[in-house]
């Protein structure tokens, strides 16, 4: 039986089949250059079956045939490998002061990186689904001249992310909410292909997951540093969304009772405390006469140069940011008992400064009991904008394929 949104139907032959065809891609993927022998061995389908999915895969332009080995017994073996043409995934990321847009080939080769400066910290209403619509728009235009066809394209955003491509509580884009599913629908005059929004938090995650220095680590917690806060939960090699898709609202856990009021009202929360505005504040406090802060980038190189020639302020500031970080990361890991929570975003470029704290935290406040390792991403800057790429490769790999070439 397959389940389909918690009911259960007949699996059909069509069902077992794109489940073979999946499994099969799958295969090829974390163990190419393989032979048709490998794939049967190890997944346990009968040669006849594997030859004929195979087939199916190299006609859809999936796979191809590398050429034959002799190092085996028996006669040569032809090996398969992932096609690196003619397809095209597509992921940008929404920050508060920026847009990154990533397109990778079948392999996760990149394709593109472009980054755009964006100022929504200021913009008007309908700014940033304008700004976004646009650079999708010239993403596309650049595969379609590649003569590769898109297979996805994922928006990464900040803040609470609805089923149906919404991006709720979002006053650092210029507004409370954002329809960005629409915007990009009409912007791309509705694509062939699958247009996803997710929080940047769950991409950054699938990202580390897939691509990571702690790839296929089954229990992965992604904890992403920026104007907002987010965390990406890896339960089990899948995803934890939640009942509505807000999970990892990791920026609203109080861990300072006497610290800053934040933005959603409530006292001492992470974000309040550790969210670019108030680490800038923190570290540089002479920023504050120049008025609010739209671009973060030149704020971060500065905090960066300064702790790296040892300046005894902005260390202070970041080891108790640091500090207060680890609190947060201690509450995450005592719920969700991950194996690795990762540091993005500006967690991970200040990671050197940062760690030492929250490790020391870490351990204090349960000696033993918490058993996570906490790392700096290898993926920043551009983990969540990767991630939304690798979104429609993952879901390739789950059954979404694209016909056969005519």
């Amino acid at each position: 039986m397959i389940s389909t949104h918690g009911m259960t139907r007949p699996a059909d032959l069509s069902d077992v089949r794109t489940t073979n065809l999946a499994v099969v891609l799958r295969f090829v993927r974390t163990h190419a250059p393989c032979s048709r022998a490998d794939i049967a061995a190890s997944t346990g389908l009968n040669k006849a079956t594997v030859s004929s999915l195979v087939t199916d895969l190299l006609e859809r332009r999936l796979l191809r045939e590398t050429g034959l080995t002799e190092n085996r017994i028996g006669r040569p073996a032809s090996m398969l490998t992932l096609q690196s043409r003619p397809y095209a995934a597509i992921g940008i990321e929404v920050a508060a002061d920026h847009l990154v847009a990533i397109a990778v080939d079948l392999t996760g080769e990149r394709l593109l990186t472009w980054r755009r400066a964006y100022p929504g910290l200021d913009g008007t209403p309908g700014r940033a689904e304008a700004a976004v619509a646009a650079l999708a728009g010239r993403v596309v235009a650049k595969m379609a001249a590649q003569e590769r066809r898109v297979l996805g394209l994922t928006v990464a955003a900040p803040g609470m992310v609805a089923p149906g491509g919404g991006v709720r509580f979002a006053p650092h884009l210029g507004r409370a909410e954002l329809d960005l599913g629409a915007a990009l629908e009409r912007g791309l005059r509705h694509p062939e292909f699958e247009v996803v929004i997710d929080s940047a938090a769950n991409l950054a995650a699938l990202a580390e997951y897939r691509g990571g220095a702690d790839a296929d680590t089954p229990n992965l917690l992604a904890l992403i540093g920026g104007v907002e806060i987010g965390a990406g939960i890896v339960a089990d090699g899948r995803a934890l969304r939640g009942s509505r898709g807000f999970a990892g609202q990791a920026g609203h856990l109080q861990v300072d009772c006497t610290g800053p009021i934040c933005r959603c009202g409530r006292q001492g929360c992470l974000e309040a405390v550790a969210g670019l505005p108030a680490l800038v504040r923190h570290a540089l406090p002479d920023t504050a006469q120049d008025g609010p802060i739209v671009d973060f980038a030149p704020e971060l190189e500065r905090i960066t140069a300064l702790a790296g020639n040892g300046d005894a302020h902005v260390v202070k500031a970041l080891t108790e940011i640091g500090t207060l970080l680890g609190r947060g990361v201690a509450m995450l890991a005592e719920l969700l008992d991950p194996q690795v929570v990762v540091l993005g975003g500006s967690f991970a470029t200040l990671a050197p400064w940062l760690l030492p704290a929250v490790e020391t935290e870490l351990a204090s406040r349960a000696p033993g009991e918490i058993g996570c390792r906490v790392t700096a991403s290898t993926l920043h800057p551009d983990g969540a904008a990767l991630g939304g790429a690798m979104l429609a490769l993952d879901r390739l790999e789950a059954g979404k394929l694209p016909a056969p070439a005519a």
